[in-house]
C-alpha cells in the first residue's frame, strides 16, 4: 500500500498548471487583486465544504470521497481551459475547491489507518514524509512536462487540458485501495449524522488547547506560504527576460525555460526535505522542538527576502523563495504527525479537514490583501512591488516563534 499511496501523490501532483498559474491568470488579463480575490473565493468554498466533506468521508467511505474529489478536479480543469471571463474562472475555482475539500484530510487519514492496522503507527512521520516525497517527485516531473507543453503551445492556458490525464489514472488507482482504509463508515449518512460528527470534532478542536495552537500554527506557516508562494512566478518571468539567453524564443517560451528549471530543482529539493523530515525531528529532539526551530528559520528567510525584493535583487530573491519551499516540506509532515497525536481513528479525516479549513481561512484573508498591496506598489516609487511578502512573512514567523518560546517556559515551570 505504501506504493499505492506514493502513486497517488505522484499522480495528484501532475498539476501542469501549478508553476504557471499566476502567469496563466495574468495572460487572461487579470490584476493581482483579482487573482487574490479568485484565490480567496476558492478558500471560502473550501472552508464551507472542508469539514462536512471530512465527516462524510469518515462516515460513508474515504475511497468514494477521493474518487469524487478527482472527478471534481477534472471538471475544473476543463472550465479553466475554456474560460475567458472572470465569472467563468470563479466557476472553475468552485469545482477545484470541491476537489480540495474532499481530498485533503481524507487521504492522510487513510495512511494513518493503514499504519494502525499494520502496527506501524510509530513510523507515521517517516512514512508520511516518504509518500509526500513521491508527490514532490511527481511535481518535479510535471514541471518539466509543463514547460515542454508551454513552449510547444506558446501559451499557458493549454496546460489545463494535459492535467486531466493523470487525474483519470488517479481514479483508477483508488479502485485498488482495500475497504479497510475506509475507516469505520456506517454506510448510511444523514444530515443529522454529519452535523453530530462535525460538532464533536469541532468541539475537540476548540476545547483542547494543544489543538488550538496547532490550528493557529497551520494558519500562519502553511497558510501564508500558500498565499505567497506563487509570487515566485512573475519574479521568474522578469528574471528570464533579463537573462541574455534564449533571445530567439518569445517571452512565454523564455519564461517557461526558467520556470521549468527552477521549479524542477525546487520540487526535487522539496522531495528530499519531506523524506528527511523525521530525521530533522530526531536531531531536534522531538516534533515540537523541530517545529519551533522551523519557525525561527522561517523568520530569518522572510527577513532576508524583504530587502532583496525591495531593491529588485530577484536572482537572490529566487533563492529565498526556494528556501521557504524547503522549510514548508520539512514542516508539513511534522505538523500532520503532531495533529495525529490528538485525533481518534473515527475522527481522523475530520480533524485533519479542520486543520485544512484553518489554512483556507488564513489564505482567504491574506491573498487579497497581499494582491492589493502588490498592485498598489507596482509602478510606484516604493521599490520592487513584491516586498510585502517579506514583511508579512517575517511578522507572522516572529510572532509564532516568540509565543512558542513562552509556552515552552510555562510547560517547564509546571
Amino acid at each position: 500500500m505504501i506504493r499505492r499511496f506514493s502513486l497517488y501523490g505522484f499522480l495528484k501532483n501532475q498539476q501542469y498548471y501549478e508553476p504557471f498559474l499566476i502567469l496563466a491568470f495574468l495572460e487572461k488579463g487579470m490584476s493581482f487583486f483579482e487573482i487574490g480575490l479568485l484565490i480567496a473565493f476558492r478558500e471560502i468554498c473550501v472552508n464551507l465544504m472542508e469539514v462536512p466533506s471530512g465527516a462524510a468521508a469518515d462516515l460513508y467511505g474515504r475511497r468514494k470521497a477521493m474518487i469524487f474529489s478527482f472527478a471534481a478536479y477534472i471538471v475544473s480543469f476543463v472550465i479553466f481551459a475554456l474560460s475567458g471571463l472572470l465569472w467563468q474562472l470563479f466557476a472553475a475555482m468552485f469545482f477545484f475547491a470541491i476537489g480540495e475539500a474532499f481530498r485533503t484530510g481524507t487521504h492522510k487519514a487513510m495512511i494513518f489507518t493503514y499504519l494502525r492496522l499494520e502496527n506501524r503507527i510509530e513510523e507515521k512521520t517517516k512514512v508520511y514524509g516518504y509518500t509526500r516525497s513521491w508527490a514532490k517527485i511527481g511535481s518535479a516531473v510535471s514541471v518539466i512536462l509543463a514547460a515542454i507543453f508551454v513552449m510547444a503551445s506558446s501559451n499557458y492556458t493549454s496546460i489545463f487540458y494535459f492535467s486531466i490525464i493523470p487525474y483519470i489514472a488517479g481514479i483508477i488507482n483508488f479502485t485498488g485501495y482495500p475497504r479497510e482504509l475506509d475507516g469505520q463508515p456506517t454506510g448510511k449518512v444523514s444530515l443529522k449524522d454529519v452535523t453530530k460528527h462535525l460538532w464533536e470534532s469541532l468541539s475537540i478542536s476548540v476545547k483542547r488547547k494543544s489543538l488550538r495552537r496547532l490550528m493557529l500554527e497551520s494558519m500562519g506557516f502553511t497558510g501564508f506560504f500558500k498565499a505567497s508562494k506563487d509570487y515566485l512566478q512573475p519574479i521568474l518571468k522578469g528574471a528570464a527576460l533579463a537573462l541574455p539567453v534564449g533571445v530567439m524564443l518569445n517571452e512565454t517560451q523564455r519564461s517557461a525555460l526558467l520556470v521549468g528549471a527552477v521549479y524542477f530543482v525546487l520540487y526535487m529539493a522539496s522531495a528530499y526535505a519531506s523524506r528527511k523530515a523525521h530525521k530533522f525531528c530526531d536531531y531536534a529532539g522531538d516534533e515540537e522542538s523541530a517545529a519551533h526551530r522551523l519557525w525561527g528559520a522561517s523568520f530569518l528567510i522572510y527577513l532576508m527576502l524583504l530587502p532583496l525584493l525591495y531593491f529588485k535583487l530577484y536572482t537572490l530573491a529566487i533563492l529565498g523563495f526556494v528556501l521557504s519551499w524547503l522549510l514548508q516540506n520539512f514542516w508539513h509532515p511534522i505538523l500532520i504527525s503532531r495533529f495525529e497525536e490528538h485525533a481518534s481513528e473515527t475522527q481522523g479525516a475530520t480533524v485533519l479537514s479542520i486543520e485544512n479549513q484553518a489554512q483556507s481561512f488564513s489564505i482567504m484573508i491574506i491573498a487579497p490583501i497581499l494582491g492589493l498591496a502588490v498592485d498598489y506598489l507596482k509602478g510606484g516609487n516604493f521599490g520592487g512591488e513584491f516586498w510585502p511578502v517579506g514583511v508579512f512573512g517575517a511578522a507572522i514567523a516572529l510572532l509564532a516563534f516568540l509565543t512558542a518560546s513562552k509556552e515552552k517556559k510555562k510547560e517547564g515551570s509546571l
